[in-house]
């Protein structure tokens, strides 16, 4: 990990421990729905449950957690969650081994998981914070979203030959195990890490849990970033669905093909996440931001055009290849200018808001997008998704007017 001991030996582990748990979350990608329609043999309404109503469950278990982690060291908080995730995931294999898995088991597992996700989200935040100075956020977060696309390219094929060998409760061992070696990883960080002093009582107050979003509300220039990105991700997540059914139905793809057209153009958010750098030195952060997140809303109406054969597969490669690789850019521009907005000792409960309303957002919008597919057909719902996208850059206009320089 030569690159990393620049940003030093705590981020280099910090770093590591990401890359072992983004590659277990990839293996494992899909396997829960495929355990419940393979083994479970769960019908629509309950694949979807499993993923809309597990991630709203885990976003309002979330909510108190960011007061309360905000205001304790992070890094014993992330080993925590991290074990967390190891132990709620293994007890799917263990149950399966049983033969005493149920649907039941499943969604309280992803409840589990994605409570543990969005308050590791927001710790690891706070901690990368107190690792380095400002000036090296940018960097660190750049070698994050490389580090996401690149398990994101890797993972699911590795997954899929793990699940044709083993079947699909071998990819979850491989999960759980990642976040054991996270654990680890994170453990071996090592240092002295400052408790953080809480000025009022030590007891959590009611208007604690809002203060992450009265604190991004209150702000001119994270409001609208804020809005843009929750928008924009909710709506391109709830499209996803629709393309599978068009895709995998109604054009006939093979399995492998659908995972193809999403695998290989991730190759564009490795792509983004080095140049994001660089960009924003020439450039600035502020115009990086705004040409990113406005290049970005262009890609996403195209897959509604997506026709079938050879022609279809490489219209969908190339949309999702530009879609990603602006994402790669802005991601870690807007990650760096949120941790260096945000007082340090806000950081928690803001990133907690953050993740809990994008969750929120993105399983109510699946859902209403599921409905629309349905009665309008899945081409015209997924057109209709990427005509709004195209309107979330005039947020940030907002932003840009507020901000004089960052």
């Amino acid at each position: 990990m030569r690159s990393g001991h620049r940003l030093g030996r705590q981020f280099g582990w910090l770093w590591g421990a990401y890359g072992a748990s983004a590659l277990g979350t990839w293996l494992a990608f899909g396997t829960f729905p495929l355990i419940a329609i393979q083994v479970l043999h769960a019908g629509p309404a309950e694949v979807a449950a499993l993923s809309s109503v597990a991630a709203a469950v885990g976003a309002a278990v979330a909510v108190p957690l960011g007061p309360w982690v905000e205001f304790r060291r992070k890094r014993p908080v992330l080993i925590a969650m991290d074990l967390v995730r190891f132990a709620a995931l293994l007890t799917v294999p263990a149950a399966f081994a049983l033969d005493a898995l149920t649907f039941v088991q499943l969604l309280l597992v992803s409840a589990v998981v994605a409570t543990a996700d969005i308050t590791f989200r927001a710790a690891s935040g706070a901690y990368l914070k107190t690792l380095l100075p400002a000036e090296h956020l940018l960097v660190a977060n750049a070698r994050f979203e490389s580090t996401s696309w690149t398990t994101t390219i890797i993972g699911p094929p590795l997954g899929g030959a793990v699940i044709g060998l083993l079947g699909p409760p071998a990819a979850v061992v491989a999960d759980a195990v990642s976040h054991l070696l996270s654990a680890l990883g994170i453990r071996a960080t090592g240092g002295r890490e400052p408790r953080p002093e809480r000025r009022e009582s030590a007891r959590m107050r009611a208007r604690d849990l809002l203060d992450g979003w009265r604190y991004i509300l209150a702000d001119a220039t994270l409001r609208p970033l804020f809005f843009n990105t929750v928008v924009f991700n909710g709506l391109v997540m709830a499209a996803q669905p629709l393309l599978a059914v068009l895709m995998l139905g109604r054009l006939g793809f093979a399995p492998w093909q659908y995972g193809l057209a999403f695998a290989l153009p991730s190759i564009g958010g490795l792509l983004g996440a080095r140049v994001a750098r660089p960009l924003v030195t020439r450039f600035g952060q502020r115009r990086v931001l705004a040409a990113s997140g406005a290049l970005r809303a262009v890609w996403p109406v195209g897959l509604a055009f997506l026709g079938p054969g050879t022609g279809g597969l490489l219209w969908v490669m190339g949309v999702e290849l530009g879609l990603i690789f602006c994402c790669g850019v802005f991601n870690p521009v807007s990650a760096t200018y949120r941790l260096q907005r945000t007082p340090a000792d806000r950081v928690t409960r803001t990133l907690t808001a953050w993740a809990v309303t994008t969750k929120a957002s993105t399983a109510l919008l699946t859902a209403g997008w599921g409905v629309l597919g349905a009665v309008l057909g899945p081409r015209t719902a997924i057109g209709l998704a990427g005509v709004l996208v195209l309107a979330t850059p005039l947020m940030l206009l907002a932003r840009r007017q507020a901000a004089g320089t960052i």
